[in-house]
């Protein structure tokens, strides 16, 4: 299976003032550190969106080994994932869903939902509700194509008319950055005294993992 990952990065932050995938965590960027975790995950493509801070995303943030796709409309509420789809490789099986404001996604979680699978979409279950990753097989692009806005992937998750896996993730859904109280909130749990800013940062990349594990779950031995 030829799995593609998507990092979504173009929505904007006008409540915050600055665009939040440049805001300090652990070390590194907001998006940085999410990127971190798609790299781990070693996806066979990985593609990030940006929307209006594209250019000061691109000066402060690594973005080796992903095809950038500019969605400037996304702050208009525009989908980001249909321009995306543009960008797929013509080989792609399967599209993993995954925020660029999310850090606490693991790569863990990734491999749970690629590994077990069995419908036409896939979604993360927590402890206190479903939650990203997503898991998109190839029949459901027709759909995703046919978005308004990448929150009404959740519409297709549940509502749409295609069998749903729940594939059990370990905790709460991770915390997202869309106000301060949000970003407080992250730093506080996983940074305490941190404070916002945009240091280097760095990246830890692992591209066959996802491939190894999937294929012993698929029992090649490979």
């Amino acid at each position: 299976m030829f799995v593609t990952g998507l990092v979504l990065a173009a929505e904007g932050s006008p409540g915050l003032g600055v665009p939040k995938q440049l805001l300090s965590y652990q070390g590194e960027t907001l998006l940085g550190a999410s990127l971190d975790t798609a790299r781990n995950c070693g996806f066979d493509q990985l593609i990030v969106t940006l929307g209006a801070a594209s250019e000061q995303v691109r000066e402060r943030v690594d973005l080796d080994g992903a095809r950038v796709v500019e969605s400037p409309h996304a702050d208009t509420g525009s989908s980001s994932i249909v321009p995306a789809l543009d960008a797929l490789d013509r080989r792609t099986d399967g599209l993993v869903v995954m925020l660029g404001d999310q850090p606490g996604v693991t790569s863990a979680a990734v491999w749970s939902l690629v590994a077990e699978v069995a419908t036409p979409v896939g979604v993360s279950r927590y402890d206190n509700g479903r939650g990203h990753p997503c898991f998109f097989m190839r029949e459901m692009f027709g759909k995703l194509r046919a978005l308004r806005r990448d929150q009404d992937i959740w519409k297709l998750i549940d509502d749409g008319p295609a069998p749903v896996t729940d594939v059990d993730a370990i905790g709460n859904v991770p915390l997202r950055v869309e106000t301060w109280d949000d970003y407080q909130s992250l730093v506080a749990q996983y940074e305490p005294g941190g404070a916002p800013a945009v240091p280097a940062p760095a990246v830890h990349t692992n591209r066959s993992r996802l491939h190894r594990r999937r294929r012993r779950r698929e029992g090649t031995g490979h």
